[in-house]
């Protein structure tokens, strides 16, 4: 198994001492230089990692004549509008946009939300890419792991090892407050757009996942993130729905209490609780075995 102690290894025994955010950038641009040589493709979800990973990739191709394509999975456990997102982003950044249908609940077997769902999902996701990107004489797929991904619970890290899966921010070192300062330096609009992990994530691990409850969830948080929150987090324990959201947001909350009871509970949510801790990343990763 891939674990951040075999990360600091490779930074070791690569010779690399990385330290300054000019130095990563610089050690990003020359990767991608490389990586542009030929044609690639990149991952892109159309958050700020993948969608700084697309532009820089775009930037090195046109210098020397590649192609980038910028792939999207079109799934269950993101909502449908973040496709079209991502497809503007592209045709912005100007990579060729291509979409593959997939169905993670029938054929890459998370339907229980096993701990290992990030593992499964990630590699039947990246399989299809490696033959969407053999499809299309793509020598190289990108993707937009950071550095502060590789030390938290992130078992979909495996996968991506296991596939030969190219991870250029990880690689250089680069943190997300830095692949957000860089985008920033871009002009990218997603700069500041908050992460948006799969609707998986809302479930305790063991929870039979359905459509019907992935969709409940998404439109739940849809309606939060409508009221002005920035980052929302919808977690759902059977009929109970906590929620998280910054501590200096809970007045937000509170003000639109009455209304966040009524559209919850006829979402099907018999209880309605905001969480004391706030917004946290992973929240339902606690107690997990943090090894990936």
């Amino acid at each position: 198994m891939y674990s951040q102690r075999d990360h600091q290894e490779e930074k070791k025994t690569s010779g690399r001492q990385v330290c300054c955010y000019e130095e990563k950038r610089d050690s990003l641009r020359v990767a991608l230089a490389g990586y542009a040589r030929n044609d690639v493709m990149v991952a892109f979800s159309g958050g700020v990692d993948s969608a700084l990973l697309l532009r820089m990739a775009v930037e090195a191709a046109q210098k020397q004549g590649s192609r980038v394509y910028a792939v999207t999975m079109q799934t269950r456990l993101h909502p449908l509008g973040e496709i079209r997102e991502a497809e503007a982003l592209a045709a912005e950044i100007g990579a060729e946009h291509v979409v593959i249908p997939v169905d993670e609940l029938e054929d890459a077997g998370i339907g229980n939300n096993p701990e290992d769902r990030c593992y499964r999902c990630k590699k039947y996701l990246f399989l299809r890419i490696l033959k969407k990107a053999d499809e299309r004489k793509a020598v190289v797929v990108l993707e937009g792991t950071n550095e502060d991904d590789l030390h938290v619970y992130r078992p979909g890290i495996r996968a991506i090892r296991e596939l030969g899966i190219k991870s250029p921010l990880a690689d250089a070192g680069m943190t997300k407050e830095e692949v957000r300062r860089l985008a920033a330096e871009y002009n990218m609009a997603v700069a500041s757009k908050p992460a948006v992990p799969c609707l998986a994530t809302r479930f305790p691990y063991g929870t039979e996942l359905t459509c019907d409850k992935l969709k409940r969830v998404g439109e739940g948080e849809a309606f939060l993130t409508s009221l002005g929150l920035r980052n929302v987090r919808l977690r759902v324990h059977d009929t109970i729905a906590r929620i998280e959201v910054d501590a200096e947001e809970f007045p937000v909350i509170i003000g639109y209490r009455d209304k966040i009871i009524n559209v919850l509970n006829e979402l099907g949510y018999s209880y309605v609780t905001l969480d004391l801790a706030g917004f946290r990343s992973g929240s339902m990763d606690i107690g997990l075995d943090q090894k990936q």
